[in-house]
């Protein structure tokens, strides 16, 4: 074999080499791309995925479908090459979602867990924006909390000043027009212990002159079983607008969906707040190729929203639940809502 011939053998080798180290290394990377999308009017395996029980409900028509981010975590260098090269996946470092310091299994524990706390915050929002029962409870107390000594985490908040607290606008209600320094009767219920009431000399609040408690409340259904989210192996706090904007469809008169194909994303705090998410070119590219025609976007993602909407998909901008449903009215009034 001649010089010539030999480096051209030796090149080759050195490639197949790369190649074959290529093929089987694996990178530090994960890819990001479509993930599955599902109907929250509808059902899964025969599983509805939002089920009201013990409330009346009402008839829907058309989709509220939430979407998802695949990851592809078991990449390998070519992989990696072949997702920077093709465009449709965004490649990232694998430590941007898997941090070295916390194993793996931790990390898919807290994804779990935010599906779950979202599932729940969902319904309370829906509760709260149709007025119906929920269950108040203090979160926590606050620095230099006028209830200190009285109230603790996780005591529920039956009536205060004698008003009972059924939601959180009922216990803003009932503080309403007090001040501080004024004692009013809080009555509670901790774990199972019956009903027992304390007095509480209100202090002051930053932003109004009312008195205040001291205390962060949370809010919670309060039957876990009147509804039911059931849905698969998801992870992540991002189908909670969805989830809620189903629940307030199945509870009330009208069809939010109006038949359409509408789809969306969206974190929602137990209050109705809608905050941003991560993904969305992925999310919005899924919703058009499974045929709806409105994408709900957070305020927060309107703008890589625009930047990367595919054609022909409408994108409505989004701050909270309220203003959710209204849009959805708007449009099945023929209307046009606020748009990214």
């Amino acid at each position: 074999m001649d010089r010539r011939a030999a480096t051209i053998a030796g090149a080759l080798a050195l490639l197949l080499s790369i190649a074959v180290l290529g093929a089987v290394l694996p990178a530090p990377f994960v890819a990001l791309g479509r993930g599955p999308t599902f109907d929250t009017l509808g059902a899964v395996n025969g599983t509805e995925v939002v089920a009201i029980r013990n409330l009346p409900t009402y008839p829907t028509s058309g989709h509220l479908n939430m979407t998802t981010v695949g990851v592809e975590t078991q990449l390998t260098m070519l992989d990696t090459l072949a997702y920077w090269a093709a465009g449709d996946r965004r490649v990232v470092p694998r430590s941007t979602l898997f941090p070295p310091d916390i194993p793996p299994a931790e990390v898919a524990e807290q994804n779990r867990q935010q599906f779950l706390d979202s599932q729940t915050a969902a319904e309370v929002a829906a509760l709260g924006y149709l007025g119906l029962p929920t269950t108040v409870l203090v979160d926590g107390l606050t620095d230099g909390s006028a209830s200190a000594g009285v109230l603790a985490p996780q005591d529920v908040i039956l009536a205060v000043a004698g008003r009972p607290v059924d939601t959180f606008d009922d216990l803003r209600g009932a503080l309403a027009g007090t001040h501080p320094g004024q004692q009013v009767t809080v009555r509670f219920q901790r774990g199972d212990a019956p009903p027992q009431e304390a007095t509480v000399t209100l202090g002051t609040r930053p932003d109004g002159p009312d008195g205040a408690l001291g205390l962060v409340p949370g809010v919670r259904p309060s039957d876990d079983n009147d509804i039911v989210i059931s849905l698969g192996d998801i992870g992540g706090p991002s189908a909670g607008l969805m989830f809620a904007l189903a629940v307030v469809d199945k509870l009330t008169p009208g069809e939010l969906a109006g038949g359409r194909f509408i789809a969306g994303t969206g974190t929602i705090g137990p209050f109705g707040a809608v905050g941003p998410i991560n993904g969305i070119p992925f999310k919005m590219l899924v919703a058009s190729e499974v045929g709806a025609t409105v994408f709900l976007v957070p305020a927060a993602n309107c703008a890589e929203a625009l930047a990367t909407a595919p054609e022909g998909l409408r994108l409505v901008r989004i701050d909270d639940l309220a203003g959710a449903v209204a849009a959805l009215e708007t449009l099945d009034s023929g209307g046009v809502p606020a748009s990214c």
